[in-house]
């Protein structure tokens, strides 16, 4: 799980630390905050071919959230954030052709994309059903709830 979300052990154990404090079942928590990472809303949405590109990207100023540059990878973006390619960085070559890519990829359902406009709104979080990666978070659950 670390490794595909790009995160050191440290990150890791602060996220799964927060997931454990909230309310629910700690092993979807601790998805949804790894979900809401903008390194990967960024790569969800197809402005990116992977996370380690979008976190690049996002290191090099070519994202504003909510109309605020944000150029922290593991930023939390919330719910109805509006995640978009500053207007200096939207003929950035990677960009272009992630989002020409984006079709056959597919975006996944809780997100929104405007294509024209290099924009994506977070309209929902996702449901551990929608998550068809496959990772069994109660193994890691229970590795670091010890």
């Amino acid at each position: 799980m670390k490794r595909t979300y790009g995160l050191l052990e440290r990150q890791f154990r602060g996220y799964f630390d927060k997931a454990d404090r909230q309310k629910g079942v700690t092993g979807t928590n601790l998805l949804i905050f790894l979900e809401r990472r903008l390194d990967n809303m960024v790569y969800r949405l197809g402005m990116a071919n992977s996370r380690n590109e979008a976190r690049q990207l996002i290191k090099h100023n070519h994202f504003a959230v909510n109309g605020k540059k944000v150029n922290i990878p593991s930023y939390l973006v919330k719910l109805g954030d509006k995640i978009q390619v500053r207007e200096k960085s939207r003929n950035v070559v990677k960009i272009l052709e992630a989002l020409e890519t984006v079709a056959r990829r597919g975006i996944p359902q809780w997100l929104e994309l405007d294509k024209d406009n290099f924009t994506g709104v977070v309209a929902r979080f996702p449901m551990r059903e929608e998550l068809t990666m496959p990772m069994q978070e109660q193994l890691v659950v229970e590795l670091y709830s010890k």
